[in-house]
């Protein structure tokens, strides 16, 4: 790939909550900017491997090393050597040794390793942004998706357990500042399978008040189109059926593209 512009761009899409299509969300943001122009590289950090599986690469995610465990754990390797071609963006796959290895990862993590793996990758090849879909868990391999990143993007569903979960995770960013001296900056919200009914509403009203405009907050409509694109292992913008929640995302990128 190719870059156009000489700064590459990071955003981590992280929650804790699981159930929330941060997944679906991470993939189609990354396909928006990849339709926009840009060139894209998707680093998935979750042990589960679901936007591995979800952008077709499942029978990698069960390889043996090297793969994204081994790189960060022993601290040796390139991901230059794993990177998977996808027809929208670059993909640094997941592998079912993340699981195995938690224990190594959390003691090779306090060295910010992920940032650094993704940083010498950037010295052999550019990209114009990085998005990190990260596990449904504040565990190590959050933790270092977020400070590579230095943004987040936060997913989360117009549901009253929202809120728990948003305090949760704006707790352990004001840690992780803390401990390690560093900013990670919040960059939107983005309000995932809404649905037209009283609750979505409640909260759809609850987002922009509590963020008062400070980040902007966008409303993912509960869509098939968008899980047709996910069972042909693309985003929206690659799938043969379209949706008007394209714009949607569209806007998404155009703010990254703006803000970052």
């Amino acid at each position: 790939m190719t870059s156009t512009t000489q700064t590459t761009r990071h955003v981590a899409v992280a929650l804790q909550k699981g159930g929330v299509g941060k997944t679906m969300v991470s993939i189609n943001v990354a396909g928006a900017l990849a339709n926009r122009g840009h060139d894209v590289l998707f680093v998935d950090t979750d042990p589960q491997g679901n936007a591995t599986e979800g952008l077709g690469f499942a029978d990698t995610y069960l390889e043996d090393a090297p793969h994204l465990a081994s790189i960060l754990a022993d601290g040796e390797g390139d991901l230059a050597d794993i990177v998977l071609e996808h027809e929208e963006m670059d993909v640094v796959p997941s592998n079912i040794d993340m699981f195995t290895a938690e224990a190594e990862l959390v003691s090779a993590m306090q060295g910010r390793r992920l940032e650094r793996a993704v940083d010498g990758l950037l010295e052999e090849r550019d990209y114009d942004f990085v998005i990190y879909d990260t596990p449904p868990s504040l565990l190590v391999m959050t933790d270092s998706a977020l400070l590579a990143a230095g943004n987040v993007l936060i997913p989360a569903l117009a549901e009253e357990t929202s809120t728990r979960a948003l305090d949760i995770l704006f707790n352990q960013i004001d840690t992780i500042e803390e401990n390690f001296s560093t900013t990670v900056r919040e960059v939107g919200v983005v309000a995932n399978r809404v649905e037209p009914d009283g609750e979505s509403k409640r909260m759809m009203d609850w987002f922009e008040e509590t963020f008062g405009g400070a980040v902007p907050v966008f409303e993912v409509r509960k869509r098939v189109a968008l899980k047709r694109a996910w069972n042909n292992s693309v985003s929206i913008f690659e799938h043969d059926e379209s949706s008007d929640m394209e714009v949607v995302f569209d806007d998404i990128a155009a703010h990254l593209e703006a803000e970052l």
